[in-house]
Parts: C-alpha cells; structure tokens; sequence
C-alpha cells in the first residue's frame, strides 16, 4: 500500500470520527448555553450557583451588547494583569522547584497578552523558564478562560440571529461560566486521561538527572524536565490555545509520545470548532444552516490539507537531484522528513500542521520552518483565511458568520434587493461592522510586518536571509494577528522589539473584531424578522456554500496574496528553477 493511499486513508477516518461527534456535542453545547437540564448540568449546578453567590453575580440579568463587551474586556484585561504579576513574581513564588528566575519586563508582557488573547505564542523554552506555579495558574488557567470568551461570543452572536427585538443578547458571567464548566473543563479530564495512558506525563517533580550511553562505555548526564503536563496539555488542544509546557510542543516525547497520542490531540483540536455549527444550527432553529457552513468549512480545508500533504511527499527536488533519500524505513521513502519526527511521518505531521494553523490553536509536532515552500504556504495561508475552517473555539463560528454576513450582502448585489440572513436584514450599520471585523487582522499582519522589514531591530531576528526570512517574519505577524501562536522557528523573536509589537497585534486583532462581532449581534437581535419570501435566497443549500466560500477565499486572495508572493511563492519558484 502507498504512502499516498496510507494517508487518504487516515484522512478519512479523521474526518468520518469528526462528523460523528458533530451532532452530540453541538446538541450538548446548544443545551449548556441555553440552560437546558442534562446530567452534566445538574451534576454542577451547586458549584455553578456557588460561583455566581461568591462573585456577586445574577445570572439571570440580560446585558445589552455594550455591557457584554464591557464586562468582556475587563475580565481579559484582569486576566492579563494577573499572568503578568506571576511572571515578574515567579522567584519568589512557590511550585519552582527549579528556582527558576523572574521573566523579563517584554517578554512578561508578551505572553500575558499571548495567552489572554488564545493566541499563546511562546518567545520562550517553558520548561527553561516557567515554574509550575506559573504554567498551572497562570497559563493553564487562562488556557480555559480565553477559550471560554470565544465561546460565549459565539453564542452571543448565534442569541442575535436567534432573537427579536429585543436589546439584550445574554449574561457573560453566565457564558464564560458555563463555556469551562460544563464544555471545556469535562472533556479536558477525559483528555488528560487518555493522555496519561499514552506516556504524557503529569507530576510536580523536580526535574530528574538521568545518565546517558554515549558508546564505548562512557557517560553523561542529562536533565530530563518533569511536570504537569498532560493536564495542560489536553486544555491547550481542545481549547484550541497551542501553548506548550515545552519548548518543543507537541513534537516532545513528553507531551506527544505515540501515534495515538497525537491522534487524540488531533481530534481534540477540531472537535469543539465543527460542533459549533451545529450549536448555531439548534439555536437559530434551523440545523441545516449549520450543516452548511459544517460543509464550507471543510470545502476551503480538505484541498489544502491534500496540499500540505504532497508538497512534504514530494519533497526537495535540489535533494533528491543529488540521489539522497531523506527517509528510509518499512513503510516509506522519499519526501521531506527534515523538522519530523520519525514516529508520525509526513502523512500524521502534515495533517497536524493543516489543522492547528486551520483552528487558532498553533500547537505544533514538528518545524513549520523546514517544510518545503508550498508545504509552509499552507498553514500560512490556512492562517490568514482567518482561521475559520473550522476555526477556535468560538472565534471560528463567528468569523465565518462575518463572511456569511458578507455573501448575502454581495448575492444582494446581485440579484438587487436588500440581503437577509436568517430573517434578518443585512443593512449598513452590519455591512460597516463586518467589514471592520474582517479587516482588522490583515491590516495588522500587513503594517505589522512592514514596519519590522523595515527596521532593524525587526531584521535582526531572522536567521534566513531572503525570501524565507521575508516569510518567517510575515508568518510572526500573521500567526500573532490572528491568534495561532505558531511559527516558522527561524525567527529569534524573544526581543523588546518583538516582544511588545507582537503583543500589541495579537491584543488589536483579538478585541477589536470581538467588539465589532458583539455590535452586529446586538443589532440584529434588536430587529423584525423578516418572513421568507420567494425572493428570499436560501441560506443552507450548495449556492450559498459557494458564495461563503468565495467570499472567503476572495478576501484571502486580495488581501493576503501580493505579500505571499514575495515570500513562499518566490521561494517555491527558485527551488524548483534549481536555485
């Protein structure tokens, strides 16, 4: 059997096991936000009610969409403040069984916003830098909470299409509680579980010196980091977050040991994402409006993975030129297995790659900076569509309903007459914030990387010269702006000039379209609804998949595709010119 065909193979059952979980967990979510009863909900009520009684908290109280973002920002900005603190404090804390020392000024700064933000991009080694105390309180935590505000923006903006006239569009209190009690926090356990059953290991050890054969008899000692891992771990992919406890990620033993470890990890990543089409379809009351956005998400995801898939296959045409096989083994030779771990392949790490760069996760099990230049456009690029397909948690769900906002607007164009979606009237006032939503981000990655090329404190991190620095530090900005946390890793970004302008793109471009994404479900939950009509375009079959798809990818294409050009494209067209 080929490795092709191995491949195909895996990407069926992956997305057969997706599909399988969509509707269960979509329904689950739909009756957690709406405050149905089920088992998990009555099992946590009292801890639930607890909470609310401790902070003072009436979760039945409806907040307008100002109050939502109000409260919103505050408990982020809090967040921040306090990662911050533990950081700059971390010496004389606690659970730092390694005397680890205080973090820097920027670099505190950075990964406070980082993680805040779930973009969690590392300048850092985590098991070099941050004690446990640190990882456990301040990242894990924030892990949970910043997938949590993406969630409850999600359903905040599902409440606007599903609601009329009125001007509240839920409590965020009630949200964010909710998102990591009863969705993120259970299956987390779960994961850590079967996690731990695969050699993820999970502790409060001091690292451990352990002695190592180097041949002819001698020695010599390493220090092997110990930890609570799996429990972050199985957080960091399922809320879509990507921070690792390592420096290496997912391509650590400790973290990622065995094909099914990473396979689990996998699963995890996307789950939450495409089960929130089916959310939105329970709640707006028509489940084929979710199906159909489920189909366009994987329409714009599927080619590119294949894509990924065999430019790595493919491999170095300058290498194989010179008769090298850069892999041999039982099952597979050729392709590209440079910054790959033997233990998963090209097949396992160029799906991995696809779908953490297609989520806003960023987690990583192998070096993005030693993929061949199509084979690194695609989580690129994957990036800049908006992370959409699927997707975060939450932050997916809106952002496609932006674009989905935008195609009926361009097919009312079209067909002249004033765009509905779900019954309600696409007019100038959701035209004008959807438009600042989607083109936030790219003004960001866009200004963001000319000002670094244009410095020389933003060129003195890249470590390759030419086009695939041009694309290290272009995929810096667009992985930050667009909260992945992923990158190339050929860029030393640990720098006060990185440190700061990197925060401050993730924090622009992760607020910013929140704010405008709440406005719009403020908004349309204050209108009529609208009744169908025979001129009212439907929304859930194959036309209108296509129109969100082209919506999607024509923004992509416009915006992102002269500044692709001077990095991947250019240095995929020298490979192959034999350059």
């Amino acid at each position: 059997m080929s490795a092709t065909t191995i491949f195909y193979l895996m990407l069926l059952a992956f997305l057969g096991l997706v599909l399988l979980g969509v509707k269960p967990l979509g329904r689950y979510i739909a009756q957690v936000m709406t405050g149905e009863s089920n088992l998990v909900v009555r099992c946590g009520a009292r801890l639930e009610a607890l909470l609310y009684r401790l902070c003072g908290i009436d979760a039945r109280e409806e907040m307008s969409w100002y109050r939502y973002a109000s409260a919103l920002l505050q408990f982020n900005v809090l967040g921040a403040a306090l990662v911050y603190a533990l950081q700059r404090l971390q010496f004389w804390l606690p659970l730092n069984p390694q005397r680890l020392a205080a973090v820097s000024a920027d670099s505190s700064f950075n990964t406070a916003i980082s993680f805040v933000t779930n973009t969690d991009w590392q300048g850092y080694a985590g098991e070099s830098t941050l004690g446990y105390l640190v990882q456990m309180a301040g990242l894990a935590v924030q892990n949970f909470l910043s997938a949590a505000t993406g969630l409850a923006v999600a359903v905040a903006l599902m409440r606007g299409f599903a609601r009329h006239t009125t001007q509240t569009i839920g409590n965020f209190w009630a949200d964010v509680t909710r998102s990591t009690l009863y969705v993120l926090l259970p299956l987390s356990l779960l994961l850590a579980l079967a996690l731990v059953s695969q050699g993820v290991i999970q502790n409060l050890h001091a690292y451990r010196d352990v002695k190592v054969l180097q041949g002819a008899g001698q020695t010599q000692t390493q220090t092997l980091p110990m930890g609570p891992i799996a429990s972050q771990e199985s957080i960091k992919e399922l809320g879509t977050n990507g921070g690792g406890f390592l420096n290496a990620n997912s391509a650590h033993p400790f973290e990622n040991p065995t094909p099914l470890s990473n396979f689990l990890q996998m699963l995890a990543i996307v789950l939450i994402p495409f089960a929130l089409t089916y959310t939105f379809g329970s709640m707006v009351g028509d489940t084929r409006q979710g199906w159909a956005i489920l189909a366009a998400m994987l329409v714009l995801l599927v080619p590119l993975i294949a894509l990924a898939y065999h430019s790595e296959q493919h491999g170095n045409p300058l290498v194989a030129a010179q008769g090298i096989d850069q892999l041999a083994s039982a099952t597979q030779s050729g392709g590209n297995m440079e910054g790959k771990e033997t233990r998963f392949g090209i097949a396992a790490s160029s799906l991995y790659a696809a779908l953490t760069t297609a989520t806003s996760c960023g987690a990583v099990n192998m070096s993005y900076d030693s993929m061949t230049p199509l084979g690194g456009f695609v989580p690129l690029f994957l990036i800049q569509l908006g992370e959409l397909a699927p997707g975060g948690v939450g932050t997916g769900m809106y952002s496609v309903l932006m674009f989905a906002i935008l195609g009926v607007f361009i097919a009312g164009l079209m067909i002249g007459r004033t765009p509905e979606y779900l019954g309600k009237k696409v007019e100038a006032l959701e035209m004008k914030l959807a438009s600042v939503f989607i083109l936030t981000t790219p003004f960001v990655v866009l200004i963001g990387t000319a000002v670094a090329v244009s410095l020389a404190a933003g060129r003195a991190g890249v470590g390759n010269p030419g086009a695939h620095g041009y694309s290290e530090i272009l995929y810096a900005f667009s992985s930050a702006a667009n909260n992945n946390g992923s990158a190339f890793g050929g860029l030393s970004a640990n720098t006060p000039f990185y440190n700061v302008a990197l925060a401050v793109a993730m924090f622009i471009a992760r607020f910013w379209p929140i704010v405008a994404a709440l406005a719009i479900a403020g908004s349309l939950a204050a209108k009529k609804r609208v009744p169908v009509t025979e001129g009212t375009m439907p929304t859930h079959g194959p036309l209108f998949v296509a129109l969100l798809v082209g919506s999607v990818l024509l923004i992509g294409v416009l915006t992102y595709v002269p500044a692709l050009a001077l990095g991947p494209v250019v240095e995929h067209l020298k490979l192959f010119a034999g350059s």
